[in-house]
Order: C-alpha cells, then structure tokens, then sequence
C-alpha cells in the first residue's frame, strides 16, 4: 500500500470498478500462495516479475527439462509453441483457472519467462511507470503484449527519447503528461533536476521507441562504460545469466580491469537434477561458475564480458518492488573478500580477444 502502483493499480481502480480486492498478509511463496489461488479464484492479479520467474524457473523451466521426450521436442520451434500452450493451462489452473489479467510492473521481466508465456497465452500484462507519474507511463494487454517491449504511451501522455546514441538510437525516456507530477514539494533544486529546460519529465531509464513502442535497456545510473565508452547495460546481462540452469539470480558490476558478475546459485535444484548431494553440488559451484562465465561471453560483445565470477550466498537485499539494491554492493568489499575462496581465476586475455 505504500507504493504507487500497488496503491493506485491494485487497489484504488479495483475499488472503483467494484471489484473485491484481497491481501494474502505474508510473504508469497508456494505454501501461502497456492491454497489462496484455490480459494480466492481471482480474475485480476498484479505482481512483481520475481514471482512469475520463480515459478517459472521451479515448476516449469524443470518439468520440460527432466523429461527426454518434451525436452528432444521443445528445440523444434512448433513443438515448443505446443508444449507451451499446454503447461500454460496446467499454470492457468495453478491460479485458480479464472485469471483474465496478470499485470507485470516494478522491474523487468525475463526474457524467456516472457516468451513463455506469450507462447502459452496466458494473460499476462506489462506496465511501466513511475511514482513521479502517478504511476503508468506505457503498457500493453494480455492481447497487445510483444516479447522486449513494455508497450504503447498511455492516454494523454507523450513520450519521446533524450538524447539518443546515435547507432542504437537508445537514450534517456522522458514524460509529458498530466499524470506526471510538477515536482518535489519543498525542493526546487531536485526538481529543476529532474525536468528538461522545456518541461519534459526525465525518467532515468533508457530505452528505445520503434513503431511507437516503448523498450526499455535500463537504467542511467546503472549503466557502466566500457574500456572505449561503449555503453553496457548491466541488466541486459544479468539476464542472460539468469537464465542458466540452477541461477537464482545474479548482479553484474565493474570489477578490476572489466565487468564481475555475483551469482547466486540453486543448490539444492542442482543436486537433485544432477544426482548428487548438496555438499558435493557446493563444491563443484567454482568449476559451474567458470564454466557459466565461459558460456555466457560467448554471447556477448568484447568490451562487455565478464572477468569475474563470485558465489552469492546470501539473496540480495532487494527494494519494496523486489530491485536489488545495487548501491549496497561495493565491489571492493563484496568481490575481493570472496575472490580467494568462492571466485574463479580470470580468463585468458588472449582468449578474450579471439
């Protein structure tokens, strides 16, 4: 309730189209949320992306896998749309068998969690928006949705892109609109910050518009240069890590002399997939993160390759909307205490250059 979303989105408009809205009251993990999808039947939900990842990576992502003929069959581009479309409805039936709208905001949805569940046809929604804009910038229906894009502006709101590079054509996403607030109360400095000369609100993201939809790469502030100003997008990254098989979720920064990834690992997953126990899964976790390290800079340009691969043992320390906190991971302090015993040695220069 105290964030804009879920106060204006998941509770004011449901109330003002008569809907009856519930709160499960606790933190939702499978024990609490599946009798409450039981019981409650809902036809709307919003959420957060870690929730739909989660199931995805638990229940689905496995299902596929460990079985030899679905998983022989989902390399084919029908057969995976098909087999799709079935676990889709078993998922559909998870939620209680009634959802019409599943809304998507807070930070970005995966990748192939997306493509997912577009190819599954469950409902699924995504918006983007901040507090600043009351809170809903762009977004798409269940029937609108496009895999990589947030969507189409809102009504009575523009949109356009500051300051684009010009080969990827990417720049900072600014808001004109009367959902976009007039500024900070008490605080003419911050707000003169945050606003063009001409009045444009500047959201922080970057992003892209093509066919008058909006994409989002990330964030200003989380945007690191590369060795030759290239422009690298840390998220972009982590997604590509995140999913691989067993990661949990993973955080890429600027270590010593290039890019360190902290990876967390699902250790008690790799162990019952791969029949061992989970001391034994514990201890191959170095050779796994070199070999993810190896896998992932394969597809990934030169100058944005990771050099260091760290073990996160603890889940990251996320925000009310389930960011993680990149600000509290130093990587001084968070790597280089890690290095001697959880890292994995640097990979060949000469290698890298190939």
């Amino acid at each position: 309730m105290s964030h804009s979303y879920e106060f204006t989105i998941g509770f004011l408009l449901p109330l003002m189209a008569g809907c009856e809205v519930h709160y499960l009251g606790r933190t939702p993990a499978a024990s609490v949320l599946l009798p409450a999808m039981k019981k409650v039947r809902p036809n709307v939900m919003l959420s957060v992306p870690l929730l739909i990842e989660k199931i995805y990576r638990s229940s689905v992502a496995p299902q596929i896998a460990n079985n030899p003929k679905l998983s022989k069959l989902y390399g084919k581009p029908m057969f995976r749309k098909f087999i799709n479309r079935m676990v889709g409805r078993k998922l559909k039936r998870t939620f209680g068998g009634h959802l019409k709208f599943f809304g998507v905001g807070g930070a970005a949805l995966d990748a192939d969690v997306e493509k997912f569940l577009k190819e599954a046809k469950f409902p699924y929604s995504i918006g983007y928006g901040l507090t600043e804009t009351s809170p809903l910038l762009a977004g798409s229906g269940p029937k609108q949705t496009k895999p990589g894009t947030i969507g189409y502006a809102v009504k009575g709101i523009q949109l356009r892109i500051d300051d684009p590079d010009p080969d990827t054509h990417v720049g900072e996403i600014v808001a004109k609109g009367p959902f976009v607030m007039q500024g900070y109360y008490g605080n003419a400095e911050l707000t003169a910050e945050v606003f063009t000369p001409d009045g444009w609100f500047r959201t922080g993201d970057l992003g892209i518009i093509e066919h008058h939809r909006l994409s989002i790469k990330g964030r200003r502030k989380t945007m690191i240069l590369g060795p030759s100003g290239e422009n690298i997008y840390p998220e972009l990254i982590e997604t590509l890590i995140n999913n691989r098989p067993y990661v949990q979720e993973s955080l890429v920064i600027p270590g010593e002399g290039g890019l360190a990834a902290m990876i967390k690992i699902d250790f008690e997953l790799m162990a019952e997939n791969l029949k061992m126990s989970v001391t034994d899964a514990k201890d191959s976790a170095a050779a796994y993160l070199s070999h993810l390290r190896d896998e992932v800079n394969k597809e990934l340009s030169t100058f944005s390759r990771i050099r260091e691969v760290a073990l996160q043992d603890e889940p990251f320390q996320r925000t009310p909307t389930m960011k993680i906190k990149r600000y509290l991971y130093n990587i001084k302090m968070s790597l280089t205490s890690q290095r001697g015993e959880k890292g994995t040695d640097e990979p060949n220069d000469k290698k890298d250059e190939q």
